[in-house]
């Protein structure tokens, strides 16, 4: 058992944030308010005024599966075809990649790995946990079936001879093909009697979950033709459980995410227009969609940008209009609920996993950082006792 004592604690619920302490057994929260009535023998850390959060989540990231400073060894895109709903992110997630590392140390201590957009259909995606040293372990849950439209899966099949898509309507088309193939494919399975022999299909297994509503469609789209092309394809196959990732010009159609209840996951923003989709990328985006109602989280999609940097992209969002009230909802509570782990983490209620970060300082200032960071109750990160001086690393 330990305690962080004499904490200004952001608590992420009700009950807001209190000056006070956060006790931690058996790697959940157990109790957090004024003066908590630590037991005798427990881990006492006096953090003196020090702000404390939940761990923060990353909503769209592709830490564990990139491999940090190896990019190219990566495993988040299967390019052997353009549908690949039958692959699962879990099996190439590399619990020792230095990105994840890098994560916890500054307080990302949960984020959903995911496919990449280079495919129509890239996969199931899964929430995990930053810190551990085995997949299995640090799995939160599957959080969604990944989709792409645009530019990334026109270019990265488009320029194979021959193989669909290379157009916008060769992608939309693309994913209509695999939702009607799983619609017949549940209609077999459903129709099926014991005695007959019905051949199963990882990928339409997968894609049949998304059709029940048991999987959520995220859908990567930057313009906001793609996104309005997302929301027609969805109304074709009755699925509600969707979530738009980037959504680059959502603030050209806040409206229309308000109106079907459909959260962005936005970012990464520091960016110039490295492709046409992205000229109209500005930090503005998630401020106008948050006053318009819409569930906003904010993302890095690391190795993008570098998972540990989450909290600055935050801050530039607050200095472009995100309200600062909000900020830590962005990339807690919001994410959390996005992906469906909220009972687990995005909050420092009772009985949710004891992931926390301490900082010098509001999380998303640029000058803050974290001072102590625990996974599942585990001390992963002392700043004062494991932070390393780089200098250190190239000395003769």
């Amino acid at each position: 058992m330990r305690a962080i004592r004499n904490g200004i604690v952001h608590t992420q619920t009700e009950r807001g944030t209190v000056e006070g302490d956060v006790l931690i057994e058996d790697g959940k929260i157990v109790d957090v308010g004024y003066a908590v009535d630590v037991p005798a023998g427990a881990e006492e850390i006096d953090v003196d005024g020090a702000h404390v959060t939940p761990g923060l989540v990353d909503a769209h990231s592709h830490a564990g599966m990139a491999e940090w400073g190896e990019p190219e060894d990566g495993d988040f895109n299967e390019g052997t075809s353009a549908t690949t709903p039958h692959v699962n992110a879990l099996d190439g997630f590399h619990p020792r990649d230095e990105e994840l590392k890098h994560a916890f140390q500054n307080g990302v201590t949960s984020v959903s790995s995911r496919m990449g957009s280079g495919n129509v259909i890239g996969g199931v995606i899964v929430s995990m946990k930053t810190y551990g040293d085995r997949a299995d372990e640090m799995l939160i849950t599957e959080d969604g079936m990944k989709a792409a439209m645009g530019e990334n899966p026109k270019r990265f099949h488009g320029e194979r001879e021959g193989r669909q898509p290379s157009t916008r309507p060769g992608v939309a088309a693309t994913l209509r093909e695999q939702f009607m193939e799983a619609e017949d494919y549940l209609d077999r399975k459903e129709s099926a009697d014991e005695d007959d022999e019905f051949e199963r299909d990882l990928g339409m297994e997968n894609l049949s979950r998304v059709l029940t509503g048991e999987l959520p469609l995220r859908v990567h789209a930057h313009r906001a033709d793609d996104i309005r092309t997302v929301f027609r394809i969805a109304d074709e196959f009755g699925i509600d459980d969707l979530s738009i990732e980037h959504a680059t010009e959502g603030h050209v159609m806040a409206e229309e995410f308000v109106e079907r209840d459909v959260p962005a996951v936005v970012g990464p923003s520091i960016s110039s227009a490295t492709k046409y989709e992205l000229r109209n990328i500005t930090f503005e985006t998630p401020g106008i969609l948050h006053d318009a109602g819409v569930k906003v989280a904010i993302q890095t999609d690391a190795p993008i940008l570098p998972q540990q940097h989450l909290d600055v992209c935050v801050g530039l969002a607050v200095r472009e209009g995100f309200p600062k009230e909000a900020a830590l909802d962005a990339v807690t509570t919001n994410a959390a609920e996005i992906l469906g782990i909220e009972d687990r983490v995005g909050t420092l209620e009772p009985g949710t996993d004891a992931d926390v970060a301490v900082w010098d300082g509001e999380f998303w200032r640029v000058d803050s950082r974290t001072q102590h960071v625990f996974v599942d109750g585990e001390h992963v990160f002392d700043r004062g006792a494991d932070a390393v001086d780089p200098r250190e690393e190239y000395a003769w």
